[in-house]
């Protein structure tokens, strides 16, 4: 197998190494072989479970190019299957909508039930013969993707070959340990899409460092400044970035909202925000957390799917729109650079970039999982030639 890009440079460390090739954001083969290195072979965040609060809620999700049907099943489990019919592969739901009965395929009307289970062959058999010897629905069911909930985000691991999730995520579900409980989403108003025109893996960098904070949010570095921030790296993991000084949002009736109980003092006054590899940012605070996961559409373009939670189910509505918006001038101060370096990466004589030795620890990580994730993809290939 010819490697497609040269990554040894990538995988020298921080004072020395070049960052990820063009071809890692601008080629259809490279997104491809990402799509399998990266995406399908790992844990990868596909929705939140808050995308299907009610059972019998349904959501077709296209992820890298595979029909997903994210479904709450009527025994309230939040599940992912194939959204493709195991007869013609007809696309069986195509907007998000409560299946009342049973999953009823448009183009011959087989019917699924919200386990997976297939339920009804109508005329399988010939006309009025609904049932026919060699066709056993207890074989046909959907095919369902192995997923995870953890802060409410589903992952999925569509190869099915990633270690169990507490294996391959517990150096983060570690570090956070103490915020291992319930998450309430805000609801209708605290959760926004942003369309951002650059590759999904440009999105998780400029997250995960804060070196970018004194000229693209000067409203936050007001009083969050470069200097109350420190680098987040767990090589092979994850990276992101903390802070100091976090302010509590207060509405105009001095109203702040509740905190999650039981947590260590230092959090009285920082925050954290971490890449969980290869495509959920989080943030945490005393007082509500996020999580943004990331849909690649394409090499050059990616949909930021934006949530906030809280630690009690009731809160001041008023400041809830007002932290969702304070968040949303945030995430959209980010668009310019992430495209601009989209834009940069046709500069065909750009080496993939150097790293501050002192700041881009954390984009270092990211790029050294990239590049360590992508040799194993293909050492398994040439294995298997």
């Amino acid at each position: 197998m010819a490697h497609l890009t040269d990554l040894s440079r990538v995988k020298e460390p921080l004072g020395t190494a070049n960052g990820l090739p063009n071809a890692h954001y601008i080629d259809p083969a490279v997104f491809a072989e990402e799509r399998d290195a990266l995406l399908f072979g790992q844990w990868a965040g596909l929705a939140v479970a808050a995308d299907v609060p009610e059972a019998g809620d349904a959501k077709p999700i296209t992820f890298m190019g595979m029909p997903l049907l994210l479904l709450r099943d009527r025994n309230d489990q939040v599940r992912v299957f194939q959204n493709t019919c195991r007869h013609r592969g007809m696309i069986l739901v195509e907007e998000p909508r409560k299946i009342e009965g049973a999953i009823r395929c448009p183009y011959h009307s087989w019917c699924y039930s919200t386990e997976g289970k297939l339920v009804s062959t109508p005329h399988v058999g010939g006309p009025g013969r609904n049932t026919h010897p060699d066709v056993d629905r207890a074989t046909l069911g959907l095919i369902e993707i192995r997923s995870h909930i953890w802060r409410d985000v589903v992952w999925v691991n569509v190869d099915g070959q990633a270690p169990e999730f507490e294996v391959a995520m517990k150096p983060v579900m570690d570090r956070w340990a103490e915020f291992e409980r319930p998450l309430y989403h805000g609801g209708a108003d605290s959760k926004f899409v942003l369309s951002v025109k650059s590759n999904w893996k440009l999105a998780v960098e400029n997250y995960c460092e804060s070196y970018h904070l004194p000229w693209v949010h000067p409203g936050l570095n007001s009083y969050s400044r470069l200097e109350d921030h420190y680098n987040i790296e767990e090589y092979g993991a994850y990276s992101g970035q903390g802070t100091l000084v976090y302010r509590q949002l207060e509405g105009t009736n001095g109203a702040k909202f509740t905190d999650f109980e039981g947590l260590d003092a230092k959090w009285d006054t920082a925050a954290e925000y971490i890449s969980v590899y290869p495509n959920v940012l989080l943030g945490m605070h005393r007082d509500h957390a996020f999580a943004i996961v990331l849909v690649p559409k394409g090499p050059e373009e990616t949909e930021e799917n934006i949530h906030l939670y809280y630690a009690t189910p009731e809160t001041d509505a008023e400041l809830r729109a007002k932290n969702t918006e304070q968040w949303k001038v945030v995430f959209e101060e980010d668009i310019f650079v992430v495209e601009g370096m989209q834009r940069g990466r046709h500069g065909v004589n750009f080496d993939g970039g150097r790293f501050s030795p002192a700041m881009d620890g954390p984009t270092h990580c990211f790029h050294d999982w990239v590049a360590g994730k992508v040799n194993e993809r293909r050492a398994m290939a040439n294995a298997a030639e």
